[in-house]
């Protein structure tokens, strides 16, 4: 039997298998605390003795790993694995472990030991996987899909069941009910465009669990208006996505209502309708089974849909107030009141259409996240009410973050928190992902007085003028392409050329002619500005200092360029910070949120560099870079996240940008980098600084070294 490829270091020379002393002492060290005597005869060691050594090894290297996030399930593993690995081969050995490493991760100790122990099921699963469909590898397409669709975006992930709570949709791990992958994938992809269609069109608008609350069996109740919105929703689809509608009709499971709930069917039909026929089916109707249908969790949905509706409110008002402020007034002192916004369509609900924005009859130019915004308010609402489009005062709240508060509520609150977007995170010991690991947030940097702007720009006051002068040169300037069949002036040295070859005999050439081309920089560029507590004093004055300088020349160039600051503590509260988009002007807001950006917390990289590629990637441009600005390498305040794991993490997320064509460079005043950085970033990807009151040139002319 040969070692299991996908890691080297199983190799052996040796044939013999261990003993189970020997079993025992490996053991004893990979499990540390768990296996802490050193009997003899250790039911352990016994277990694998009769193994063969590939096997062997092969469970004394997972052991270590385990132990390292878990000395207890590395105990259950060791002693489940004599009897497994008898019913596996390498690879679905290893699968089994990461399934349930995953779930560990997720959920905890109980789940992940249960998803260890269903050893018959995970088997059946495994032996069925040529027809199975794994949530892994249909969750990007599905993500494209249902981003592809109207409405609010929502996150998918995998769970034990399907539902959505009106933010995630969760899908279940596999999907194996029919005979052939084909279908297995259709009924993944109807889940979640009926889980997609439940927040769209209004099924959670009501309160099912209180309107049902009466029912002598809520719960069936319950089921029952699911049915009927199940219902309701494929005679949507039908008329909406018939394509799709025909795909799950193939399925051969659709169970239409009965005669008296027609009404559900009908074009205005609204969730109303659903509660409504709820009494009618109550008393002897026979649930039909979907394989599509999912579960419904109103508690959750109502929890989330609360706190949604609430932050969306401050958020639209925030930002009408901003809209307002930098709208152009006639006389300094000019009074805002009596000033309106309206919006329509005032009912956009089931409206694929974007909004118009209008103040006092004007319209004002709508932003493309506060289109969305408002899509997802009138999608929980019906519409926009007329108290939201009332602008915000001053005195916007901010979080408290002082040091004693930082640590203590790192913790707090569900692991799927409110407004958080979640990545995975690698995990180089066990050469896998681990999935939806990290929570991370976007956050606006807290605009500061500008006086270090006005200072800094007089202080570098010749720098910039000379670096202005340089970006000039770089702009796409006027090209002469000689030798045109059309152009706008006479190319001499192609008449005189000519004249020549006419007096010999020959025609004239018809290329007699200059054309002027402009060539155009298509460029796009991240900033992204390391904001952890480590930056405190001359680095952060260093970090703003080289940020107004390059925005000053970037505005002569024109390219278009954002700036993200980044921080965090623990995996649970990872912050990014919005200093400029590529959509924003330069302009005094901007100015002030770079003086406003100050040293937060730590420095996990990984997943600030996997969210700021997701942001870059969906600019259009034909080169796109991303630039950080540094003065350490990875780390954070827990999670084993220094170290070789940080570094392995940022240089896996560092991969994937590449892989998105996205070229990553770093420049850095860590005079250690050079220990770190070329593997992380490459031989030529990064530069060090020794004097960091060099940095705002430095960064100046690495850009334009990039760029040319």
């Amino acid at each position: 039997m040969q070692p299991p490829s996908s890691d080297p270091r199983l190799t052996i020379a040796l044939s013999e298998p261990l003993s189970a002393r020997e079993l025992e002492e490996r053991l004893d060290e990979a499990l540390d605390a768990v296996l802490s005597s050193r009997r003899t005869a250790h039911p352990l060691a016994l277990g694998l003795a009769p193994l063969e050594r590939e096997w062997q090894d092969f469970t004394l290297h997972w052991v270590g790993v385990i132990a390292r996030t878990s000395s207890e399930m590395a105990y259950q593993f060791a002693a489940l694995s004599p009897d497994a690995l008898r019913s596996f081969d390498f690879a679905t050995a290893e699968a089994w472990i990461i399934h349930a490493m995953d779930t560990f991760d997720r959920e905890g100790l109980y789940r992940g030991s249960s998803e260890l122990k269903g050893l018959g099921a995970y088997i059946a699963k495994s032996r069925s996987r040529t027809r199975a469909v794994a949530f892994e590898d249909a969750c990007n397409v599905l993500g494209l899909f249902i981003c592809g669709l109207a409405g609010r975006r929502l996150k998918l992930e995998s769970s034990t069941e399907a539902y959505t709570d009106t933010e995630m949709i969760h899908l279940p791990a596999w999907s194996t009910e029919y005979a052939s992958r084909e279908q297995n994938f259709i009924v993944y992809k109807a889940m979640a465009t009926h889980l997609w269609a439940q927040t769209r069109y209004g099924t959670f608008n009501v309160d099912p669990a209180a309107q049902l609350a009466s029912y002598p069996d809520p719960g069936r109740a319950l089921a029952l208006y699911h049915y009927l919105e199940t219902a309701r929703i494929d005679a949507i689809l039908a008329r909406e996505l018939p394509g799709l509608a025909r795909e799950i009709a193939a399925l051969g499971t659709a169970a239409p209502p009965p005669q008296s709930c027609q009404r559900v069917l009908d074009c205005d039909a609204t969730a109303a309708d659903s509660l409504a026929l709820v009494s009618v089916l109550y008393d002897n109707f026979t649930l039909p089974r979907l394989s599509y249908m999912g579960t419904m969790h109103p508690a959750r949905v109502q929890a989330v849909r609360a706190a949604r509706i609430a932050r969306e409110k401050l958020e639209l008002q925030s930002e009408l107030a901003r809209i307002l402020a930098e709208k152009p007034t006639a006389g300094e002192a000019q009074s805002t009141a009596g000033q309106r916004f309206t919006v329509d369509p005032s009912d956009p609900a089931h409206s694929r259409g974007n909004f118009d924005l209008s103040l006092d009859g004007e319209p004002v130019a709508l932003p493309a996240h506060l289109n969305e915004l408002l899509q997802s308010i009138a999608q929980d609402l019906g519409g926009i009410p007329d108290d939201y489009l009332v602008p915000a005062g001053d005195g916007s709240y901010r979080e408290s973050k002082t040091p004693q508060n930082k640590a203590a509520d790192v913790w707090q609150g569900t692991y799927h928190e409110e407004g958080a977007v979640l990545y995975p995170e690698w995990d180089y010991r066990r050469r896998h992902y681990r999935k939806q690991w990290c929570v991370l947030r976007e956050l606006d940097v807290h605009p500061a007085n500008p006086d270090f702007i006005v200072a800094t720009l007089a202080r570098y006051a010749p720098q910039v003028t000379r670096l202005r002068r340089t970006f000039e040169l770089l702009r796409g300037e006027d090209k002469l392409l000689k030798k045109q069949q059309h152009g706008d002036d006479i190319d001499l040295d192609a008449v005189i050329s000519g004249y020549a070859d006419m007096r010999s005999g020959m025609e004239l050439p018809q290329r007699l002619l200059v054309k002027r081309h402009k060539a155009e920089r298509n460029i796009a560029v991240m900033f992204m500005v390391d904001m952890s507590g480590s930056t405190k004093g001359w680095i952060n004055d260093a970090e703003r200092a080289a940020l107004v300088m390059l925005c000053e020349a970037l505005e002569v160039l024109g390219d278009r360029y954002a700036i993200y600051g980044f921080s965090g503590i623990t995996r649970k509260r990872c912050e990014i910070y919005r200093i400029k988009r590529f959509d924003e002007r330069y302009d005094d807001n901007v100015r002030s949120r770079i003086a406003g950006i100050l040293p937060q917390d730590y420095t996990r990289m990984g997943v600030a560099i996997r969210h700021l590629t997701a942001l870059l990637n969906a600019v259009d441009a034909r080169t796109k870079l991303l630039i950080t600005l540094s003065d350490g390498k990875p780390d954070d305040y827990s999670d084993n996240y220094r170290g070789e794991y940080g570094i392995e993490d940022t240089r896996q997320a560092l991969i994937e940008a590449h892989r998105s064509g996205i070229h990553p460079f770093c420049i850095t005043i860590d005079r250690e980098a050079r220990d770190y950085l070329p593997h992380m970033y490459g031989a030529a990807n990064y530069t060090v600084i020794d004097d960091v009151a060099r940095l705002p040139l430095k960064v100046a002319d690495t850009y334009r070294r990039l760029t040319t």
